[in-house]
């Protein structure tokens, strides 16, 4: 067959990518496969779902050697926080596992509802969260092609495949040694990225009946740090961002109801002569007449307006951003050895991957603050403290009414530079053993193929303190002796004893948590032909798919009797979970009508029960059309599942009294805000209950497609399928604030003794949202011949984002439209996405210039901008597009050697501007980091060498 040919049918498969045309290899007769969605063997053109298909040359020649590269991008994948760069800052429990996981997120369903396959098989999930597989154990380095069905797939693969499927299919049937090595170096310093790899194959399948494969590599990321980077600035109030901390390098002094302090007696701030604001958070820079907060590096004023907080007036911040790492250091080891054997018509196989992965995530230093009930009153600075009479003088000056306060202690906030950033090295081992058969299977005079397979798989993870965390009770003894000075001015620096003091009382090398994920599972499957109609042969496939998912987690690895407080280590140990698993038992079946010879038709069905919340059955129904031969039309409908994760259904339940003195019951007071003036208002401590919930049952998903694709002539073709998920059943824990501002939709959660009294709010894991998401995928292509005998193409695939909305409940109204909105977290709705391409061939020289789009979007908005308190002479609502080109030259004029050599980001374009801040769980500050690559302009080099 005629490679043109072969191109025009993976087109109308649906596959889509720059140079298809170049790079298909065509060995022997055309056989029946497997493609990723179905268990039907086929010829490829007899496909109709939405299959993308990304060949092993068109990740080299962008450059990509690991597959969070590659899903970085994908205008398919969501811009959800699944990246390291999204989770570098202090990350919350739900985040925990993201330490040291990158994860896919097809369709922006989330990284849980999307199935990432390894030659067509499942993998184990990571081993810190247990919900979803880390891409860095993928064995890039052995990879053949990636094949990303964009559609749903319950009724073939079961759980999870509800954004769409990823399929890594690894080399096979190779023959030859070959060597290669890549390096990415930025233009700017920082964030070099490497890999080596060795591969090797022994003997032909076809003529000797067996061959062996083994690859091996190593790839580097390198630490790139936001001080690295000139966009990193969160102190740009005229563009809206500003910092929402007081823990600086040089304290803030606050007032607390703790014990009297020097600032106050009550716990109310002082205010200036004649003034009525209570002030707190105060630096002796930011006061008249002080140094001013710049004058120490990475601090500046808290900019109060920005923020509505008017008691902060004399404060300063630190730029937390700049502490980050944008690109966090991750080395990935990873190997591979498969045997395949032919045994007459049948092939045997033994397969083992195995990867380790270290990830050393580093972030701002520690806040440190007396002020809180984690030090206690006896760790305020002493009045016997070398500061003490130089902060008493600074703020006696601007506040007299304190005077009579000296002799009383310090309360304050302090970033504990002298303690280096907090360092959280998360260490993964991964591996999956895998023996299998595949062959022709006769069936009362039929022939059919089969396959099966045995394979256990895990991953396991630990998470070990480095530097920037410390014991809180020797840290605590440590401020209170007046020893260490929180308030140093500009060129001032802490005494050798007081560094001594803090190193002391480090906590580095400490096991912080670690998990396990396992997963053992048989499947098999037959599938042919089982009778013929007019319009050709029926074929079908059945098959059945018996697994067991283990999990376990130890929310602190250390011994009981030597579990000493460390101050803002993440410690789970609520979370702990012994070994506990669930056993899922599958049959599906699917089945292809032919019913002219235009019109063919896919029915699928799938049951799955699993140990703890019963059966889910999913069928899916598809079609392809073609009145044409240069015209296909396909469509499908199906009902998908995710299965709640072990920590959703087994967490344990965590009781904490609520804190604050402004909830009143809902129930006798609408809206829920104390008034003590109101009968039936009086503030209320209830408990609040969060964690797991063992009654949760599946998400579940109804999800439509419909589709075209129109090639009038072999060097053009376009595509275009417009899809929906509408999501129910959603997983959800919502906030005290929710829940009350909805009390209507809530009033089950809300627990009350036998005379009506509210005592306890349950926030813990529960079915009940719902939400939809529509778009549509587009694709062009062009391609021809110069008369030189030079080839080029030029093509287009977009994403356009239709809706994407949600709603707490199934009562409730669907809030407003995501699409192009910010988000704090989860998915980023962007309205546009695209990655447009031009490749040109002469001889032993190719080319490839590509673009990667993504849209702007509705910016965050500070709350003084958002009550009209302030207006910045330079904010902008929007956040600009962020489009980048990349451009790569490959030469294969040398004997065994091939180079390729690129440039990413020509134009060193800097992420935009956006407000992209969150004061507890943010990464990002002054750009979004689930858009846009911090590196800038980059150079690339790939050397394969092929030894025989």
């Amino acid at each position: 067959m005629k490679l043109k040919k072969l191109a025009h049918l993976i087109a109308l498969m649906g596959a889509v990518g720059p140079a298809v045309a170049q790079q298909v290899q065509v060995e022997g007769p055309m056989q029946r496969v497997e493609i990723t969605g179905s268990s039907i063997k086929r010829i490829a053109k007899e496909g109709a779902l939405p299959v993308e298909i990304i060949s092993r040359k068109q990740l080299e020649d962008q450059g990509i050697v690991t597959a969070e590269q590659l899903i970085a991008t994908l205008n398919v994948n969501g811009t959800g926080s699944d990246n390291l760069a999204s989770n570098a800052d202090v990350t919350s429990g739900a985040q925990r596992g993201n330490n040291g996981a990158s994860s896919a997120n097809l369709r922006g369903q989330g990284a849980d509802s999307t199935l990432v396959l390894l030659n067509g098989r499942r993998i184990a999930t990571h081993g810190m969260k247990g919900s979803a597989v880390d891409l860095n154990s993928i064995p890039m380095a052995a990879v053949e092609r990636v094949e990303v069905l964009k559609d749903g797939a319950s009724a073939v693969y079961g759980t999870d495949a509800i954004g769409g499927v990823i399929n890594f299919i690894l080399r096979k049937n190779y023959k030859g040694l070959e060597a290669q090595s890549f390096i990415d170096v930025a233009q700017e310093s920082g964030g070099e990225i490497g890999r080596a790899s060795l591969t090797g194959g022994w003997g032909d399948l076809d003529t000797q009946g067996w061959n062996v494969l083994v690859t091996a590599a190593h790839s580097e990321n390198k630490a790139l740090r936001g001080n690295q980077r000139d966009f990193v600035n969160t102190f740009q109030p005229d563009r809206g961002v500003s910092v929402d901390t007081r823990g600086a390098p040089s304290a803030n002094i606050f007032a607390t109801t703790l014990a009297p302090t020097l600032l106050s007696r009550t716990g109310t701030g002082p205010t200036l002569p004649g003034g009525t604001i209570g002030y707190n958070g105060i630096s002796l820079l930011d006061l008249p007449g002080g140094a001013g907060c710049t004058s120490i590096d990475g601090m500046g004023p808290y900019d109060e307006k920005l923020w509505d907080t008017a008691s902060a007036a004399f404060g300063c911040a630190w730029d937390t951003g700049r502490a980050a790492v944008l690109q966090q250091p991750v080395k990935n080891s990873n190997a591979l050895a498969r045997a395949t054997f032919n045994a007459g018509q049948h092939q045997l196989f033994a397969e083992l991957v195995g990867s380790r992965v270290e990830v050393a995530k580093s972030f701002s230093p520690n806040q440190v603050s007396p002020s809180a009930s984690t030090f206690g009153p006896s760790s305020f600075y002493p009045s016997t403290g070398a500061a003490y009479n130089d902060v008493y003088n600074a703020l006696v000056k601007v506040f007299p009414s304190i005077s009579a306060n000296y002799g009383l202690p310090i309360a304050y906030r302090w970033r504990c530079m002298e303690c280096g950033n907090r360092e959280i090295e998360t260490t993964t081992k991964a591996a999956r053993a895998l023996v299998g058969a595949d062959g022709p299977l006769s069936i009362a005079g039929r022939s059919f193929d089969y396959r099966v397979g045995l394979s256990h798989a895990f991953s396991e993870s630990d998470s070990v303190l480095g530097r920037g965390y410390n014991y809180t009770a020797p840290l605590a003894a440590a401020l209170g002796s007046g020893l260490i000075n929180p308030f140093l001015l500009p060129g001032q620096a802490q005494t050798p004893e007081a560094i001594a003091a803090i190193n002391a009382t480090s906590a580095a090398g400490v096991t912080l948590y670690g998990g396990k994920s396992s997963m053992t599972q048989f499947d098999a499957a037959i599938s042919g032909e089982i009778f013929k109609l007019p319009a050709g042969p029926v074929l079908a496939a059945v098959g059945t798919d018996l697994r067991r998912e283990e999990y376990k987690f130890n929310g602190d690895a250390r011994d009981i009797a030597n579990r000493r407080a460390i101050l803002n280590a993440p410690f789970d140990d609520v979370n702990a979970l012994d070994k506990i698993h669930r056993d899922i038992k599958a049959v599906y079946a699917e089945i292809l009508i032919p019913v002219t010879k235009t019109l063919e038709v896919t029915l699928a069905g799938r049951k799955d029960h699993y140990t703890g919340f019963g059966g889910t059955f999913n069928p899916k129904v598809s079609f392809r059309y073609q009145p044409l031969a240069s015209l296909m039309f396909r469509g499908s409908y199906n009902e998908s599942f995710r299965a709640p994760s072990f920590n959703q259904l087994f967490n344990g339940v965590t009781i904490s009294p609520y804190a604050g003195k402004d909830l009143a019951d809902p129930a006798t007071c609408p809206g829920g805000r104390a008034d003590s003036t109101r009968p039936g208002c009086e503030s209320i401590n209830p408990e609040t209950l969060t964690g797991g919930k063992a009654e949760l049952g599946p998400e579940t998903a109804k999800q439509g497609s419909i589709g075209f694709v129109f090639e009038p002539a072999n060097f053009f073709s376009m595509n275009a399928d417009l899809w929906e998920i509408r999501k129910e059943n959603t997983i959800d824990s919502f906030n005290t604030a929710t829940m009350v501002a909805n009390y209507n939709l809530f009033q089950d959660s809300f627990l009350r003794n036998p005379s009506g009294q509210l005592v306890a709010i349950d926030q813990r894991w529960i079915n009940a949202g719902e939400r939809i998401t529509r778009g549509v995928e587009v694709g062009a292509r062009f391609n021809g011949k110069f008369n030189t005998g030079a080839v080029w193409s030029v093509g287009l695939d977009g994403s356009r984002l239709l809706e994407k909305k949600s709603r707490a409940t199934v009562n409730a109204p669907f809030g407003e439209s995501e699409v192009g909105r910010f988000i704090f977290t989860g998915d980023l709705g962007l309205k546009w996405k695209h990655s447009a391409y031009v490749t040109y061939k002469y001889g032993d020289w190719s080319g490839m210039l590509q673009n990667i789009y993504r849209s702007g979007y509705d910016d965050q908005v500070l709350p003084g901008v958002a009550n009209g308190l302030v207006r910045p002479a330079n904010w902008n609502p929007k956040v600009d597009e962020y489009s980048i080109f990349n451009l790569s030259v490959n030469y294969t004029g040398f004997k065994n050697l091939t180079l390729t050599a690129g440039v990413k980001n020509m134009f060193d374009e800097d992420p935009p501007f956006a407000i992209t801040y969150d004061s507890n769980t943010g990464a990002g500050s002054s750009w979004e980091p689930r858009v846009a690559d911090p590196r800038g302009r980059s150079f690339t080099l790939l050397a394969n060498y092929k030894f025989f």
